[in-house]
């Protein structure tokens, strides 16, 4: 199925373009952004392979401004088993707190759901990155898991794994079609 972009009141929703990769490393490259993904922040060159990767994927969808174009973070929506979705996010420091992330998230999970015909949504996140739970609340979606010490994403100067939590959230296709603790 061909993504046709979705838009939203402030914001357009596409594919990544080969060209994205100078606002893409704007924030993956900032160590604040990306201190809760599972890689260190990027470099110029890994950036440029990453926007020519993210280009050809189905996974991940670029976040810009309706009005001028300007890409500000990126939505990740991956299929799983038993048409399960799982949401990610990432968006600019300068363009967090603003609602940019919700209202996005809000757009792909109705496409999710509308379009892909999901059963499921669901996102995870470390318990220590409050505004990625907050908006996975404030999408509706319920908390089904915290999982201790299940991940790790580095090493300590030792070699040994530094272990995090992991919060499970998700939706049901007939909750997100009835609204159920949603704020939309």
């Amino acid at each position: 199925m061909t993504f046709k972009p979705i838009e939203t009141q402030r914001l357009l929703i596409r594919k990544f373009l080969p060209t994205d990769f100078t606002a893409l490393y704007e924030y993956l490259s900032d160590s604040m952004v990306v201190r809760f993904e599972p890689y260190e922040p990027y470099t110029l060159a890994e950036t440029k392979r990453e926007a020519e990767f993210r280009s050809n994927s189905d996974e991940y969808f670029a976040v810009t401004f309706r009005e001028d174009g300007r890409l500000i973070g990126n939505l990740y929506l991956g299929k799983r088993d038993y048409d399960c979705f799982e949401l990610g996010f990432v968006f600019n420091r300068r363009w967090q707190g603003c609602g940019y992330a919700t209202e996005s998230a809000r757009a792909l999970v109705d496409y999710a759901f509308g379009t892909l015909r999901a059963h499921r949504v669901m996102a995870r996140c470390n318990p220590l990155n409050y505004r990625s739970h907050k908006l996975m609340e404030r999408l509706g979606m319920r908390r089904e898991a915290e999982l201790k010490k299940n991940v790790f994403f580095r090493k300590d100067s030792f070699g040994n794994p530094i272990w995090q939590d992991t919060l499970v959230y998700a939706i049901l296709n007939e909750e997100w079609n009835r609204g159920e603790g949603s704020d939309r």
